[in-house]
């Protein structure tokens, strides 16, 4: 592992890591109850279900994996296209820049990441099917050219998808990865949900954000003391098996929770 990746990995970690801090403001948004029971109750929940994920994943490695990217795709083509109408074609194109992109361009580099994840036998499995759809995925590429010349509210996005698909072209798939989710997934979600929010909810979501990411940081560092191999086998593990405990509940409380509760409000 180069020392580009491993920057990218410690981006991951520090920059992309806390927009999830901003949780519980998307919590007491939809409606969370105040007070100590149901404060305690949110946070014993989301740990449960991050902690569930992990578990999953020591037990089921491989579909453990096959669903992170599934839902990754999902996530991530979401939030890219979260201040449009959300039509299926543009969420498929940009759902699967991560899960099957990067993968299918950069398959040479991203085998041995998933054999460290998963082991090599079931990575290649894994390759064979992401290399299958990508094919497909090129074909909603191309539909989503003449969608966006159609209706002009999706011309930026593609546009960003574009930029973002050249790079993981050209990049190792560490940092193209790091760059997306830092630079415009992350950042993207902080600034979207910042605006929505009132100024008293703003300085508490701020406290609540540092309070998290500093246990997350925290948490991350004693796992890390305690995983066995190399420091770049214990990296990838510690931060991508980080990322699917976490995306559960933070998609649940963004893509499903949410979006119910603005569509509900728009009734």
């Amino acid at each position: 592992m180069s020392t580009w990746d491993l920057i990218a990995i410690a981006a991951v970690l520090m920059l992309g890591v806390p927009h999830g801090g901003l949780d519980g403001a998307v919590a007491r948004r939809i409606g969370w109850p105040p007070g100590l029971v149901s404060w305690l109750g949110f946070h014993l929940a989301y740990i449960a279900l991050a902690a569930l994920v992990a578990l999953l994943w020591w037990l089921f490695p491989l579909p453990s994996l096959g669903v992170f990217l599934l839902i990754s795709a999902l996530h991530f083509g979401a939030s890219d296209i979260a201040d449009t109408d959300g039509h299926w074609l543009p969420w498929l194109a940009h759902g699967g820049l991560v899960s099957i992109g990067i993968p299918s361009l950069q398959a040479v580099s991203v085998q041995p990441i998933f054999a460290i994840l998963i082991g090599p036998e079931s990575a290649n499995l894994l390759m064979t099917a992401i290399v299958g759809l990508s094919v497909p995925w090129a074909v909603s590429l191309a539909g989503y050219i003449g969608f966006a010349y159609r209706h002009p509210q999706y011309r930026k996005p593609l546009f960003s998808l574009i930029i973002l698909l050249l790079l993981m072209i050209f990049l190792p798939p560490l940092i193209s990865f790091a760059l997306y989710f830092c630079l415009w997934h992350s950042r993207g979600h902080m600034l979207r949900l910042w605006h929505s929010l009132a100024a008293t909810e703003r300085r508490r979501s701020l406290r609540e954000a540092a309070i998290y990411s500093s246990m997350a940081w925290a948490g991350a560092a004693i796992i890390f003391v305690y995983l066995q191999g190399s420091v770049a086998s214990s990296l990838l593990q510690l931060t991508f098996i980080g990322l699917a405990a976490l995306t559960l509940p933070h998609m649940l409380l963004v893509d499903y929770a949410d979006k119910k509760n603005k569509n509900e409000a728009l009734l």
